[in-house]
């Protein structure tokens, strides 16, 4: 099934009501009372589950075929084997959400055999929708994207917190807590490339990543392979999003450290 304009405006109003959902729970500047710790270090909070419960009833309605695979909640059964399945992150960016702070995105993925078609961003506390159809190009809040034009990775627009750990002087720009968020802003020409070294899920940069490359970035694993979606490990071997001209000389930079942190991988 190919997601045609009534299908993403079907996604982007389910959207819309998680993110409304989302944003009765937060208050800018104060910690979410409702939060705890899945694992050390990987907040949750209720609200990332009464957001989860919302889409997977409202989106399972809209396509009952469509396999399920999310962070917060349990897969569908043989979830992989099935031609569609939504990939969702309730809120991405639950550290900024759970301490009052903006960067926090609701975040859904429609992905067929193994592509992602369909991908919806709602970020209600910065007042921003994001999407794209494959094929039909990005969006925010109905203005069509496009990437930036940048050559030279020196001086390139990165979010990152502080360049202590980095060999490059890049220039920063603010750095929301949601991958896919800052992966948006590559699409929106606010950044120019963003970068994961690490072993991520396919549920953070389903939607994001679909939503850079219509506006023109490439996206990757940072090993330089395409991103194949609802695998039976639903993960991804770090991630590479940037303009085009700057994909190549990135990959080359950042590849020889992550097979190093992921044991020669």
């Amino acid at each position: 099934m190919r997601a045609n304009d009534g299908l993403i405006s079907d996604i982007l109003a389910i959207a819309d009501e998680a993110g409304a959902l989302a944003l009765a729970d937060w208050v800018e500047g104060r910690p979410a009372e409702r939060q705890w710790e899945k694992l050390p270090g990987q907040p949750v909070s209720e609200a990332d589950l009464a957001v989860d419960a919302l889409l997977r009833a409202r989106l399972g309605a809209l396509l009952p075929r469509a396999a399920w695979l999310s962070e917060e909640s349990v897969e569908t059964p043989g979830r992989s084997e099935a031609a569609m399945a939504w990939l969702v992150d309730p809120i991405d960016g639950t550290r900024d959400f759970v301490r009052g702070r903006a960067g926090w995105a609701v975040s859904v993925a429609l992905a067929e055999h193994g592509a992602v078609t369909a991908g919806v961003l709602v970020a209600p506390a910065r007042g921003e929708r994001w999407w794209a159809v494959r094929g039909q190009g990005a969006y925010r809040n109905g203005t069509r994207l496009a990437v930036g034009t940048r050559r030279q990775l020196e001086g390139a627009r990165v979010p990152l917190d502080d360049l202590r750990r980095v060999d490059m002087a890049y220039e920063l720009v603010p750095k929301p807590n949601s991958i896919a968020l800052r992966m948006a802003m590559v699409a929106a020409d606010e950044a120019d490339l963003v970068a994961g070294l690490r072993r991520g899920a396919e549920w953070d940069i389903a939607a994001a990543g679909l939503i850079a490359q219509e506006a023109g970035a490439t996206v990757t694993d940072v090993l330089g392979d395409p991103i194949v979606y609802n695998k039976a490990d639903p993960h991804v071997i770090g991630m590479l999003c940037a303009v085009p001209a700057l994909h190549a000389a990135a990959l080359t930079r950042l590849r020889k450290r992550a097979l190093k942190l992921l044991g020669g991988a």
